[in-house]
């Protein structure tokens, strides 16, 4: 079977790849991408190329854009270019040219894919003129809406191979073995099944002219010295290593799916959602197998690194009130459990420690002021709503003050069934905007008052009290 039989049936496989939609394919020039036009063109789908220009290599740069707005003609297809000052942008964010490239050339991408598939009409040529002064095809006033565009990039088996070998050394575990994904939200690499070596036959049958990038040959860059230098000293050894680097890639994907299913029901077993919380018991974490593991599937996506999930396993035992900050997120250790919270919700609607020596904490242009008391017959129950009187015994410290979250409940003072927090504030008659400034005092995730309005009834003073833990709210605006 020729590949373009081969990659006509493969394209099969994937139902939301419709050939009706226009695509669009990222087209550098050389041989990869080229024989990519080459099948999409012959197998009956329309594109749109893309072409980006890193002004890195002076006249070769030149050369290649040139290349492909040619190559777009001959196909009759319409060219998009643009041109990046790809070496300023690396200084300026301290990262490497090869990773300015990549977050330059698939931020672009993904501008241009908005673009096509809006729903006001946009024709390419001013699409091409926001872009840059460059190659514009006569036909330029097609409205692509179309939900269906994808972005083909012509990365093939030998690639994902190289991928593979350098993520093993940086040590991106697991989901770094498993290499790139033939989707992976609307980037598509139909050549992903495909080696270099069926690219470069398919080339030289259909005579196909390509450009060839000098910079392939300079060890210099990283996925250079594995493709030139590494893979071929690891074959002299092991012949047939680079099959079974790929044979690995797709047993280890499917091992990444049955590992994906379990963390799911692992999390949801250990993460109780708290409004704009996640409450996690330490107890039942550290009981888990490959906690560490556990852990850090709970941080990912949080801004977190590798490095703070050891940070956290220490705050485990750390004294209450101990807290670790990402970029995003702040995990604090409340006695027997992690609770974790956005900045952005912290810096509104902060969550303030409160430990058993304070004598008041300021918040939102307010006070509380704390007192603990002995009950004799001297004391009377205050009625005014600004103070609270609590049993100090049934306190655990520290206490958290924050606003109220959706789902929040307590046991109102004198009835013995809970009522969620948002239904007792519609009791009260309060409006939206004052129910928005409502704040509770929490101990050991059990509600103790909400300020202003009623204590919990599991806290109120009985014969039983021996020392009373007084709190009186005061504005302070």
């Amino acid at each position: 079977m020729s590949l373009l039989q081969k990659f006509t049936q493969h394209l099969k496989h994937f139902s939301s790849i419709d050939k009706n939609a226009k695509q669009i394919v990222a087209v550098s020039g050389g041989v990869d991408s080229v024989v990519l036009c080459d099948l999409m063109h012959k197998s009956g789908y329309d594109f749109v190329m893309l072409h980006c220009n890193f002004q890195l290599r002076n006249k070769e740069s030149e050369r290649d854009e040139l290349f492909v707005i040619e190559l777009g003609k001959d196909y009759g297809k319409e060219v998009l270019t643009t041109r990046f000052d790809t070496a300023s942008y690396a200084k300026e964010h301290n990262i490497s040219i090869q990773v300015a490239a990549r977050n330059l050339r698939y931020d672009w991408f993904s501008n241009v894919r908005q673009e096509l598939i809006g729903k006001k009409v946009m024709s390419l040529k001013a699409l091409n003129e926001n872009t840059r002064d460059g190659f514009v095809n006569t036909k330029t006033d097609e409205n692509i809406d179309n939900p269906d565009c994808y972005i083909l990039t012509a990365h093939h088996a030998d690639d994902n191979i190289e991928t593979v070998v350098m993520n093993f050394f940086r040590g991106t575990g697991l989901f770094g073995l498993t290499g790139m994904q033939p989707i992976n939200d609307k980037i598509f690499r139909p050549l992903l099944s495909f080696r270099k070596a069926e690219i470069l036959n398919y080339a030289n049958e259909n005579k196909l002219s390509f450009v060839e990038d000098s910079s392939n040959a300079n060890n210099y860059y990283t996925r250079n010295y594995f493709r030139n230098e590494l893979l071929p000293a690891v074959q002299k050894v092991f012949p047939k290593a680079e099959e079974n680097i790929l044979h690995n890639i797709d047993r280890l994907n499917e091992i990444a799916a049955l590992y994906d299913d379990a963390v799911i029901k692992i999390k949801a077993n250990l993460v109780e959602k708290k409004g704009n919380e996640e409450h996690i018991s330490i107890l039942k974490l550290q009981k888990q197998l490959s906690f560490k593991t556990i852990l850090w599937e709970i941080l990912k996506g949080k801004t977190f690194t590798t490095a703070q999930t050891d940070e956290v396993i220490k705050l485990m035992n750390a004294v209450n009130s101990s807290y670790i900050d990402s970029s995003t997120h702040r995990i604090i250790k409340n006695r027997k459990w992690l609770i974790i919270s956005k900045l952005e919700n912290l810096s509104i609607n902060r969550i303030i420690i409160i430990n058993q020596s304070d004598k008041n904490v300021s918040f939102a242009g307010s006070e509380l002021l704390f007192q603990t008391l002995v009950n004799n017959e001297k004391f009377s129950i205050p009625k005014d709503k600004n103070e609270a009187a609590i049993d100090a015994s049934l306190l655990i410290f520290p206490l958290l003050l924050r606003k109220w979250q959706k789902g929040d409940y307590f046991y109102p003072l004198g009835m013995q069934k809970k009522k969620k927090i948002n239904r007792f504030l519609v009791d009260q008659k309060l409006s939206l905007t004052e129910k928005e400034k409502i704040w509770v005092l929490e101990s050991d995730k059990k509600i103790v008052w909400i300020i202003n309005q009623r204590i919990d009834d599991r806290f109120k003073i009985s014969g039983k009290t021996k020392e009373i833990f007084k709190v009186t709210y005061k504005s302070v605006v």
